[in-house]
């Protein structure tokens, strides 16, 4: 039995040595599958969002609860993730299943924009909220569900590939050139958008608006299709190292949210950490469903100019997320940089309400632009030191565990963001000051973060946090 495991052992080790590793380009023709979700992120939160708050009048709380489903089905990579493990597809474990998910959430987008015009013309039809605008409200929530779905079923197993084609000692450059391209991919976004929306003025009629945007989303998905597919072709067949590995790894599609709950509230420390994460995502990312809306209902930007916004974000996220590593980490430590983080994007709230106030787009943009940086600082900082507070035998639990958890706080926001919206609109009858509302509510998140993020201590979690977790883990395995 031992020499038949130590044969083993041999074979799998011969077998992985005379697989070729990952070059440069490759690494970067990956990273054009996350550049692919990048532009596909504007057509929901840079375009659907604005065009039902600010041109459908749709309330926020459903619009922006609508979109917030594809975040909430996010638990679905699990299932996803486990399938790919154990179902290959024409021999292989993950490319057919990213295809799929892709040629799905692809084409649920431009579904998702034909129910959008469905429940207009149901309100315009009652003169309101009737029987049929509520049923298109809750279809329009189930497209998402869908488009999340897809998402999941591409997303995760794609995610699963860069761990088989790749070794420790280049898994984190790989990791590191992918997520630089979704931002790429934003900014890209941004500009096709921005040029295919160009014709349209800002009170432009809906047979207007409905045709080009209709010709929009059936141009950038098709693009995104063709890109997911470059990404992938032949990669997981020349480079995957999935069959000659025997042990198996912790992934985030091996976790579940109970379990994420359990991981990231083991000790004091972690729980102190997951809260003031929570509390920075939410407050990070409620202005993604009404950034749109606000530069139009307030600054009169045409659709094509608000959607020209998530580049300044973008491009000011890729500088502040390749500098803080290089610059302001080695200076400060991980801990200052985040807390410096949070301060910084609690006062670019401060500039997105004044910027209202004077109704100049260029204080704007550049609000954007300062606010991208603040917001890739704080990330990095904050994901460095989530790195710390993780034990070094549990580390893929931990991170799977967060990333679970991280994607649920993103839906939340993205639904807070609409119910503080609607809940200004309610107490002022001024659009700057509802939407200062959320910018406010924002601000008041980031001091509670600075708060929390005050009371962690690295040397406690390492005193103590190790062996909590550990058992949470072997409770998981048992």
């Amino acid at each position: 039995m031992e020499t038949n495991k130590r044969s083993d052992g041999l074979d799998a080790l011969l077998g992985e040595a005379s697989i070729p590793r990952l070059g440069m380009m490759t690494m970067f023709r990956l990273g054009i599958f996350q550049m692919g979700l990048g532009i596909m992120s504007l057509l929901t939160l840079g375009v659907i969002n604005r065009v039902m708050i600010d041109e459908l009048k749709i309330p926020a709380l459903i619009a922006s609860g609508a979109i917030a489903m594809h975040q909430f089905v996010a638990p679905a990579r699990i299932w996803f993730g486990q399938m790919s493990d154990a179902k290959p597809i024409w021999g292989m474990h993950r490319t057919p299943y990213v295809w799929a998910g892709a040629a799905l959430f692809t084409t649920t987008s431009f579904v998702a924009l034909q129910t959008v015009w469905q429940l207009n013309g149901a309100m315009l039809a009652e003169g309101g909220w009737g029987t049929t605008s509520y049923f298109w409200a809750l279809m329009l929530g189930l497209v998402f569900a869908v488009y999340g779905l897809a998402l999941s079923a591409s997303s995760t197993p794609f995610t699963a590939m860069l761990v088989d084609v790749s070794d420790e000692d280049n898994r984190s450059k790989l990791v590191s050139i992918v997520w630089s391209m979704l931002m790429v991919g934003i900014i890209i976004g941004a500009i096709i958008s921005s040029g295919l929306l160009k014709q349209i003025a800002l009170d432009a009629p809906l047979e207007q608006l409905r045709g080009q945007l209709d010709r929009l989303f059936v141009i950038v998905p098709a693009m995104v299709l063709g890109l997911v597919f470059i990404a992938t072709v032949g990669v997981e067949k020349k480079y995957s190292r999935y069959s000659s590995r025997s042990t198996v790894t912790e992934r985030e599609d091996s976790i579940t949210l109970g379990a994420a709950l359990r991981i990231l509230t083991a000790s004091r420390q972690t729980g102190i950490f997951f809260f003031f994460l929570l509390v920075m995502s939410i407050s990070l990312f409620m202005q993604d469903a009404i950034l749109e809306p606000y530069g139009g209902e307030v600054f009169g930007m045409k659709i094509a100019e608000t959607t020209r916004l998530n580049a300044f974000f973008g491009m000011g996220t890729l500088v502040g997320i390749a500098s803080t590593g290089f610059l302001i980490v080695p200076r400060l430590g991980k801990q200052k940089t985040a807390l410096y983080g949070c301060i910084g994007v609690a006062v670019c709230m401060g500039l997105f309400i004044g910027a209202g106030f004077v109704g100049k787009p260029g204080m704007l943009m550049g609000s954007l632009l300062v606010f991208g940086m603040l917001s890739g600082v704080l990330t990095a900082g904050a994901i460095g030191l989530m790195l710390d507070l993780t034990a070094a035998e549990t580390a893929g639990t931990f991170v799977g565990a967060w990333g679970l958890a991280q994607a649920m706080a993103r839906g939340l926001a993205t639904v807070a963001g609409g119910a503080v919206l609607d809940l200004g609109r309610a107490l002022f009858n001024v659009p700057v000051l509802a939407y200062g509302t959320v910018f406010a509510t924002q601000a008041v998140g980031m001091i509670l973060s600075i708060w929390l993020l005050n009371q962690v201590s690295v040397q406690e979690f390492r005193d103590n946090a190790k062996r909590a977790i550990m058992a949470v883990i072997e409770g998981e395995l048992d």
